[in-house]
């Protein structure tokens, strides 16, 4: 009897021992699934954002669009005069010559910038949300129009009209300021088309709608309310950590093809941005126990030669490599060394880096 009950105890150890460690390989397959979800989703929100920046509809190239302004102007486009249009930058959303900008390791996003663009209303609550950056990684901005036609309108909308050799910003919603010809041309380029205009900046936050002190990946994005052209914040996924980004450049600006990437500060005048690489360093919703993320995270311009950190949000770690085990906080609840994480990097091509 006793022989039983010791190969029954150990029988009985053995298969509980079995259950424990197969909950927890489920668990963290389960949580890197969850990552890989994740970075999907965000990269396939920014990635056709990206690739269609520089489309202007019948347009090729955004020069000859009147009514923009670029943010260095003393005064603001008459097209988008108002303050909640210029709270993000004088000019912000009128810029269309520059189709792409970013911050690098900092969250600018304009020069004359104001208070209010970090405290908008979400997109899709319509509650007050108070931007919390993390300063410590890149903001990218794109410019393009809409690939749909649309409809005039609703007033305070940014729309852009074009033809095959000329276009214009609007925003009254009036269909006579998007004629459908334009008189006295040729039958090839009186059609004209028009489209929304799409003004999106992507940074990462240190809350997220669903939970404070979980990163999120967010944007700044031009729309109207109300018969009134403003800017608006929206969540695009919680988890994502941190976003470096590196523009891909052409220095001649007429061969398409990207010879090196520099950093967002960093294209000389004149060269032309061909495609854009972006790295997502994703983590996980809630930590693990007996789990320690002591990897060393090197991307964009987070480099292991400059220095090692702990804490993404330091300004004066701005370019080191994260490594999370050396955050000071290792406590089980809130360490950011005890959830797992997935670095995803992609570049992509700018369809109308030589115009449409």
């Amino acid at each position: 009897m006793m022989v039983a009950m010791v190969i029954g105890a150990v029988l009985i150890f053995g298969a509980a021992q079995v259950y424990v460690n197969s909950k927890s390989a489920y668990g963290a397959n389960e949580s890197v699934a969850r990552l890989q979800e994740t970075a999907r989703y965000a990269m396939s929100v920014i990635e056709p954002d990206v690739r269609m920046s520089n489309y202007w509809g019948l347009l090729k190239g955004a020069a000859v669009i009147g009514g923009q302004l670029p943010q260095s102007a003393a005064s603001a486009a008459p097209v988008a005069a108002g303050a909640a249009a210029n709270v993000c930058g004088r000019n912000f959303a009128t810029d269309v010559s520059t189709n792409l900008q970013g911050d690098n390791n900092a969250y600018t996003i304009s020069p004359t910038r104001q208070a209010g663009c970090d405290t908008l209303l979400d997109l899709g609550t319509g509650v007050a949300w108070t931007t919390t950056p993390v300063t410590t990684a890149d903001t990218l901005t794109v410019r393009r129009a809409s690939v749909f036609d649309a409809a005039p309108g609703p007033a305070g909308t940014l729309q852009v009209c074009t033809s095959r050799i000329a276009g214009r910003l609007m925003s009254d919603g009036l269909a006579s300021s998007c004629p459908a010809a334009v008189v006295g041309q040729p039958d090839a380029l009186a059609v004209a088309k028009l489209e929304n205009l799409i003004v999106d900046t992507y940074y990462v936050d240190q809350n997220s709608q669903q939970q404070q002190n979980l990163p999120s990946l967010r944007r700044k994005t031009v729309t109207s309310v109300g018969g009134v052209t403003q800017f608006r914040d929206q969540e695009i996924i919680a988890g994502v950590e941190d976003m470096q980004v590196q523009f891909g450049i052409d220095p001649i600006g007429n061969t398409g093809v990207a010879t090196r990437y520099v950093n967002p500060d960093g294209v000389p005048a004149g060269a032309q941005i061909v495609a854009v690489r972006i790295w997502l360093l994703v983590r996980a919703e809630t930590p693990e126990n007996n789990f320690l993320d002591a990897r060393i995270y090197q991307y964009g311009d987070r480099l292991q030669a400059t220095g090692l950190t702990g804490n993404l949000d330091n300004a004066a770690d701005a370019g080191k490599a994260y490594q999370p085990s050396l955050s000071a906080d290792a406590s089980y609840a809130t360490g950011p060394a005890r959830v797992r994480r997935l670095l995803i990097s992609r570049t992509i091509q700018v369809r109308n880096a030589l115009g449409t």
